[in-house]
């Protein structure tokens, strides 16, 4: 079986057998790594690329650059995307640069952290999450 993973460094959908894990993993176009999961920050457009192309799970930090909890919460975030290639996408939406993004999705409060399975919303979680809590609430939706 295979899945459609998007890169993060060019946007090229890419086909790849779908493992539990991954020694080697590169994108056909760039050639770079798929397993280089460090968080992606992403507009609408690039955003509606990985919601569409995805079939592993995006998660998405909805942050600011003056919130508290949001810049306590980002190593922990870049932690966990790197602790999980391939088995989901993380992206970062700036809503301060991105603020159409935020009302679309009814951004209450951040950090929120919202996960898309197949393009569609499957779960969201308000404030920020130790690394450890993190990875379990992705992997409940893997």
């Amino acid at each position: 079986m295979n899945v459609n993973v998007v890169c993060p460094h060019c946007l090229k959908v890419n086909r790849i057998p779908k493992k539990e894990s991954y020694a080697k993993a590169n994108c056909g176009q760039c050639k770079k790594s798929l397993l280089d999961s460090k968080p992606v920050s992403v507009d609408a457009a690039k955003l509606g690329t990985f919601l569409a192309n995805s079939d592993i799970p995006v998660v998405v930090d909805f942050w600011a650059p003056w919130c508290g909890p949001c810049l306590q919460m980002a190593p922990a975030f870049e932690e966990a995307a790197l602790s999980m290639p391939l088995q989901a996408q993380f992206l970062k939406v700036n809503t301060e640069e991105q603020q159409t993004l935020g009302a679309q999705y009814g951004i209450q409060s951040i950090p929120t952290l919202i996960l898309f399975k197949n393009g569609k919303e499957a779960d969201r979680v308000s404030g920020a999450l130790s690394v450890g809590r993190l990875q379990s609430w992705v992997r409940q939706s893997l």
